[in-house]
């Protein structure tokens, strides 16, 4: 069994309260979103890797790890911040990196993020898994980065 932790810290909310289809309806995988906890004034958002593996995927906006049973989990950085085209982001490792749980991927601004208009939500996926079949034990409480989510 894999523990998916938390990329970030903040708040645990399902994914039919994200504001985007595609996660609230599971259209790509079943998961938890995470509403990340504000940084110090003029601080960064650093998002880890929720569990250990290889980052197959990576855009300043978003990364996936596959573990070593293939099992892929997504990593999206907020709703719409593709449209940001890397601003605001900052890479902390390459796509192809063996990566730990809790290893840092990616940092973001949340003001770059808030001022262009977007959330910074931050969706948890199981890729290609069925809608539903994640734990929500989580949701509603607040974690650090690195803390339990659910079990794969």
């Amino acid at each position: 069994m894999t523990t998916v932790v938390s990329p970030v810290a903040g708040r645990v909310t399902a994914l039919a309260d994200v504001p985007d289809a595609v996660f609230a309806e599971q259209l790509v995988g079943a998961g938890v979103a995470v509403e990340p906890s504000a940084p110090p004034a003029g601080g960064l958002v650093h998002v880890a890797s929720p569990i250990a593996g290889e980052i197959v995927k990576l855009h300043p906006h978003a990364f996936v790890v596959v573990d070593g049973s293939g099992t892929g989990v997504l990593v999206h950085v907020g709703i719409d911040t593709v449209k940001l085209g890397g601003t605001g982001f900052e890479l902390a490792v390459a796509e192809g990196a063996t990566v730990a749980a809790g290893d840092l991927v990616v940092s973001f601004d949340p003001a770059v993020v808030a001022d262009a208009g977007y959330s910074a939500v931050v969706p948890v996926v199981v890729l290609d898994s069925a809608p539903d079949s994640v734990s929500q034990r989580a949701v509603g409480t607040t974690v650090e980065s690195g803390a339990p989510l659910f079990d794969l």
